[in-house]
């Protein structure tokens, strides 16, 4: 079975949320009613994606909108669609539901089975309406790696989909893993939408839960008899289960995010996070910060790297799951959190105001000829706009480049390749992902952007985590850079994070990362060619990585 794309998995608790690509029976295509080639018609394809994503159909539907030439094999399905956020084309009446479907027009369906679409989202394709329902789907299946664009300026969404492409977009979107527990679908969810329940029922074939019948036994219990029914809360238990299911693992980056926590979790998407601006892991049990965001109320507040959190408000939040320590040290903007910190083994606290923070990704700077290329995290926007920026950068004739990935908490690894690419040659080995299924080699897909014989200085600290350190590294290891600074994070694990109907997700590690010399990275960190310690005064580093290149004055 086939378990990850390591293109598509995410490396870091500040990655982007992206559906994962699971394993399906050979015979989905057929099952959900596909032709096995040629192009799809959209009555196919809105059939074939009601049934993957498990949506409730009866024979004996009926279409509230005014539809015509709808077959009657279809009027389930469409009916199906409909109720769920009102999944249908636009085309007045008729949905010509026997025309070839489009990439666009597949893209408009299934996000909108997922979740309303919504105007005002800029995209960057000159084929795409910019601020339209169009480009939200769009962008949303880009941001989640379903499809890709043809070009970077243009989606290509007139474009007919063959049934192969057609499939595989729709096990992307729909997310629906063999082997997770059986949902079922009931009415009553907010707003009239169907809520999902999970049924933990085993059925005592391999890959069922354990002692299924002794779960639901004593859920059934709790129902019957216990002394106050109305304290029983079906989805908080489930929540809680599935939490300490996920918790059993002991793997400080593998969690289950309710459907409140996944959306905050999927707002990082356009780099934006709330509370005091710092990206936070669990270590061993305690709340550590990774990196405070720049500009963020942590940084403001002087808290750094590697910094523990042991009480929030007085209050100690030792035995908490990562996701309710997490809730105590959000808040409102404009509201104060006082944290006890230990640092060094001394504790203090200090008082953080809090706020929302936008994370911009790319800063370049000039010193004299030689760029300075500050990456503040691994995000879309380094993953589409940082070739062109290089490119601009090459223009103007350096001397020598400065990357600099201090307190760059990671991301997107497909980003890390990106970045990779402007520096190496097309085809060099960026990282080696090992999984449960082997080892794959990742390697970069594009010409360089930087003439080879510009010289490359890496700027690292404690900070720099997980796909700062594959960047790093493979820089390192190819001899293309040197690094300076102090040792990095040392976070090498591999997540994907899978998106349920519900809007819960499962972050699981999947896999490890080495370096292309198979150095291990995982609790170790990278070593700098050059160490240098930062200095509050003068950025000591920054300085001595400038003295190694010509022109910097």
């Amino acid at each position: 079975m086939m378990r990850f794309d390591a293109r598509r998995s995410l490396v870091s608790a500040l990655a982007i949320s992206a559906t994962v690509l699971c394993s399906f029976p050979a015979m989905a295509a057929e099952q959900w009613g596909l032709p096995a080639e040629g192009n799809v018609t959209r009555g196919e394809f809105l059939r074939a994606a009601v049934q993957a994503m498990e949506l409730p159909t009866t024979a004996e539907a009926t279409l509230t909108g005014k539809y015509t030439r709808v077959p009657q094999a279809l009027v389930p399905y469409v009916a199906a669609a409909e109720k769920r956020n009102n999944a249908i084309w636009a085309y007045d009446e008729d949905l010509q539901l026997g025309r070839y479907i489009n990439r666009l027009d597949a893209l408009e369906l299934l996000v909108t089975l997922t979740r309303p679409l919504k105007e005002g989202v800029s995209d960057p394709y000159r084929d795409v309406r910019d601020q339209s329902l169009s480009a939200d789907a769009v962008m949303h299946a880009v941001g989640k790696k379903w499809i890709t664009p043809l070009r970077p300026a243009v989606f290509g969404g007139n474009r007919l989909l063959n049934a192969q492409e057609a499939l595989a977009l729709i096990k992307h979107a729909s997310g629906n893993m063999p082997l997770r527990p059986t949902q079922t679908i009931e009415e009553g969810g907010e707003n009239g939408t169907p809520s999902i329940k999970i049924d933990f029922r085993g059925s005592g074939q391999s890959g069922s839960i354990p002692n299924a019948r002794v779960l639901d036994t004593v859920w059934q219990l709790i129902r019957s008899d216990y002394l106050y029914p109305d304290r029983v809360d079906e989805d908080k238990a489930m929540q809680k289960g599935i939490e300490e299911m996920v918790k059993s693992l002991d793997d400080p980056y593998s969690s289950y995010l309710p459907p409140a926590s996944a959306e905050q979790f999927q707002t990082q998407i356009d780099g934006q996070v709330s509370g005091i601006g710092a990206q936070v892991e669990d270590r061993a049990g305690v709340l550590t910060i990774v990196t405070p965001l720049p500009g963020s109320p942590a940084q403001k507040a002087g808290l750094k790297p590697n910094d523990k959190i042991v009480k929030v408000d007085g209050v100690s939040i030792a035995g908490l799951s990562f996701l309710e320590a997490v809730g105590k040290v959000r808040g409102k903007q404009g509201s104060t959190v006082v944290l006890t910190i230990d640092r060094d083994g001394a504790q203090f606290e200090v008082t953080v105001l809090r706020d929302t923070v936008k994370v911009p990704e790319i800063d370049v700077s000039w010193q004299g000829s030689v760029a300075i290329v500050r990456l503040m995290q691994f995000g879309r926007l380094t993953d589409t706009e940082l070739r062109g920026i290089m490119e601009e950068v090459q223009t103007q004739k350096p001397t020598g480049i400065i990357l600099d990935l201090r307190n760059n908490p990671g991301g997107l690894l497909h980003a890390a390749n990106t970045v990779l690419s402007n520096f190496l040659p097309k085809g060099s080995v960026t990282a080696i992902i090992r999984s449960r299924d082997g080892d794959m080699k990742d390697a970069t897909e594009h010409e360089p952007t930087i003439d080879e014989d510009i010289p490359v200085v890496v700027l690292v600290n404690e900070g720099s985590a997980s796909a700062s350190e594959i960047v790093a590294g493979s820089l390192q290891d190819h001899g293309r850079a040197r690094l300076v600074g102090t040792k990095t994070f040392g976070k090498g694990t591999v997540q994907e994070v899978i998106e349920f109907i519900d809007h819960s997700s499962l972050k699981l590690t999947i896999a490890e990362w080495f370096t292309p010399k198979d150095r291990k990275i995982d609790g170790l960190g990278l070593q700098p060619d050059i160490k240098v310690e930062f200095s509050q005064e003068r950025d000591a580093q920054l300085l001595r990585a400038l003295e190694l290149l010509p022109g910097s004055r």
